[in-house]
């Protein structure tokens, strides 16, 4: 059934010239015993007229209409009257309602008000045999067909034009999913990118410290400089565990191995940081402040991004003999860092504007990070000599 069903959709014309041939049938018949003499082949001209209507009205609609017009006046001048074939202009009505033409539905409209008192009127009694209210009622009922024809295919065209809205409402709902999708997915690879710079950069440093330590001490001390390939070694295995995490995120429908991936660090985490980074060389002083509670897996990532990035710049950059102190004060309604040092604080400016590797990534970082909380970040140099580094962390979404 629904094959069939396809195939008329497919072929509108071949279904409108069966029907058309159904009605040239039966206006046949009332051609050969109704109509005689010199009528006969004007109403036989006309009645394959209208059967042509019926044959092309959706491949010319507006033309047919026109001809359906003519054949109508044509049929009052030659005192043809009504027949089978007449039912052209019933559908042909409809048709031409149902279309985007409205000039043809408004002329459509307004035939299908007169043309019924005009045939009472030429080819009924007179209202000389009739009363008046007669005339008016059997008027309003050749009427009713007409205008019902036209109400019909006025309402199927507003229906079409509503589905025709709906599908373009749904075509643009899913190109803007689409434009969306692509939007989370550069931001999750952006925010992959960041999270690589951070491991890479404080993993990287820590080894290279631990590197040229044990270079240092190698023939001095071989049991700092097996202490410093242990640390070396550590390092480099969870620089590659976090990487090995980072990546098994691009993958597309896999997962990283072991099955699940590590879980983001936070502010607890920064505890073992402080003993890597003392165990690199740098002396850090470590404060909590306030009462420590559970805090938003947002803002404890980026609570310690930021504190690992700091120290890693201070390593860096900071020069021989560096200290930093780091300060984490839980407040009611946010989390305060501060990270600052005595180094070389006039170099850390090189950060904002490409830094000494070249990438641009350490403050840059930190704020794009603060801001995704909807926080604040400031960095400069500190009076005195040094760096500082301080962000305020919201811990309730702001608007």
């Amino acid at each position: 059934m629904q094959r069939l069903y396809d195939f008329f959709r497919r072929h509108p014309t071949g279904v409108d010239t069966f029907w058309a041939v159904l009605l040239l049938g039966f206006s046949g018949l009332w051609l050969v015993s109704e109509v005689h003499g010199a009528q006969q082949p004007i109403a036989t001209l006309f009645t394959i007229g209208l059967c042509l209507v019926i044959a092309l009205r959706r491949k010319y609609p507006e033309k047919m209409l026109l001809l359906t017009a003519a054949i109508g006046i044509g049929q009052l001048i030659f005192d043809i009257e009504s027949n089978p074939g007449d039912f052209a202009m019933f559908v042909i009505t409809y048709t031409v309602a149902s279309g985007t033409t409205r000039w043809a539905s408004r002329c459509a409209l307004a035939g299908a008000l007169v043309s019924p008192a005009l045939s009472l009127w030429r080819f009924g009694e007179g209202p000389e045999s009739r009363p008046v209210w007669e005339m008016l009622f059997f008027t309003a009922l050749l009427t009713v067909p007409f205008v019902l024809a036209w109400v019909l295919g006025d309402s199927m065209r507003t229906r079409r034009a509503y589905w025709a809205q709906l599908e373009e409402k749904a075509a643009r709902l899913e190109k803007e999913r689409e434009a969306q999708a692509r939007i989370a997915v550069a931001a999750e690879r952006a925010r992959i990118a960041r999270e690589l710079h951070d491991v890479v950069a404080h993993n990287v440093s820590v080894m290279v410290v631990q590197a040229d330590g044990a270079a240092y001490v190698l023939d001095a001390a071989p049991e700092q400089t097996r202490q410093a390939l242990e640390t070396i070694s550590g390092t480099g295995r969870q620089a590659l565990a976090e990487m090995r995490r980072l990546l098994g995120v691009l993958r597309t429908g896999e997962q990283a191995e072991g099955g699940e991936y590590v879980p983001q660090p936070g502010v607890e985490q920064l505890t073992d940081l402080m003993d890597q980074v003392r165990g690199a060389g740098l002396p850090v002083d470590f404060r909590v402040e306030g009462e420590p509670r559970p805090l938003p897996s947002s803002v404890e990532l980026t609570a310690y991004r930021i504190v690992q990035e700091a120290l890693t710049n201070t390593r860096k950059h900071g020069g021989p003999d560096v200290g930093a102190t780091v300060r984490l004060s839980y407040k009611d309604d946010d989390l305060d860092l501060l990270v600052e040092d005595d180094g070389r604080g006039a170099q850390h400016e090189l950060y904002e504007e490409g830094g000494a590797d070249g990438l641009g990534h350490g403050l840059i970082g930190m704020r794009e990070r603060v801001g995704m909380v909807g926080g604040s970040l400031t960095a400069g140099p500190r009076p005195g000599g040094g760096f500082r580094v301080s962000a305020v962390l919201p811990l309730k979404p702001t608007r």
